[in-house]
């Protein structure tokens, strides 16, 4: 099955592959949302596993999908090479580090007192959802920028290597979409909206993807950087973001075990796909 699938985003575009897996991502993240139909509440130890395990998938697809490609097409020897790397990585770390600062959030697991961002009167809801789309931004340019690699004729750009980066991304998106739909619904919003608020999250990848594919096709040069721009985006999500959000309870060793079965799940995909 696996194999079909990459044989036929082999067969079209790359810009629209890119469209395509981010809103196969975008899917995944509404159904992990579409659970608040069926529970009212999730088990808090399962909830901080699932987020942990959200961390390990980004930290391995920021070093197996994208860094290591990077590095691997940039030019020279030595230090020369790993130069595209560590600007672009520096750059992705940056830009999300602004956006932080800037885009008022609040923090799954958060009390409202310790939002984030410029001051506002929005809701919890909203700063909820802008918190997941944080997380969401990266993994959409991730996607986007290794199809836009392909479409650039890249030899390190491959679309197994894309494709499996998007299943991982998908994978954790599920909780993703869960972590926002529940919260919501515990504080009595209702089950249609909490979905809507959970799936909204995600709107943010296929635009991201297609954004990102489109930059590297035009300006092929900028694809090192492009990666590592990704990677240190995803990074920072995962180190100021996701690991804090599974820090707040007695479940620290749930999460921990999470993380490494994320990292291993996308790092088996990559290699064995990619």
């Amino acid at each position: 099955m696996i194999d079909n699938i990459i044989q036929y985003f082999e067969s079209i575009d790359p810009i629209l592959a890119a469209l395509y897996a981010s809103l196969f991502t975008w899917i995944i993240t509404a159904a992990g949302a579409s659970l608040v139909f069926f529970f009212k509440g999730m088990n808090r130890a399962l909830l901080d596993g699932m987020l942990g395990f959200t961390g390990g998938v980004m930290v391995a697809a920021s070093f197996w999908s994208l860094l290591a490609p990077g590095i691997e097409m940039s030019p020279g020897e030595g230090f020369v090479k790993v130069i595209p790397a560590t600007v672009g990585f520096a750059l992705g770390a940056l830009f999300l580090y602004s956006l932080d600062k800037v885009l008022p959030h609040l923090h799954i697991n958060f009390k409202e007192s310790e939002k984030e961002g410029v001051k506002t009167p929005w809701h919890r809801t909203t700063l909820l959802v802008l918190a997941i789309t944080l997380h969401n931004i990266p993994e959409g340019l991730a996607v986007g920028v290794l199809f836009g690699g392909v479409a650039a004729g890249i030899p390190e750009a491959t679309i197994g290597g894309a494709v499996a980066l998007a299943i991982g991304i998908g994978i954790q998106n599920f909780p993703e979409g869960l972590a926002v739909s529940m919260p919501l619904r515990r504080q009595g919003v209702s089950k249609f909206k909490s979905f809507w608020y959970g799936q909204m999250s995600a709107i943010v990848e296929p635009i991201a993807a297609v954004i990102g594919a489109l930059a590297v096709t035009f300006f092929t040069p900028i694809l090192p950087y492009a990666l590592a721009f990704a990677a240190g985006a995803m990074i920072f999500v995962v180190v100021e973001e996701v690991i804090p959000e599974t820090q707040r309870d007695k479940f620290t060793d749930i999460a921990t075990l999470g993380f490494i079965g994320g990292f291993i799940v996308m790092m088996t995909l990559d290699v064995a796909l990619g």
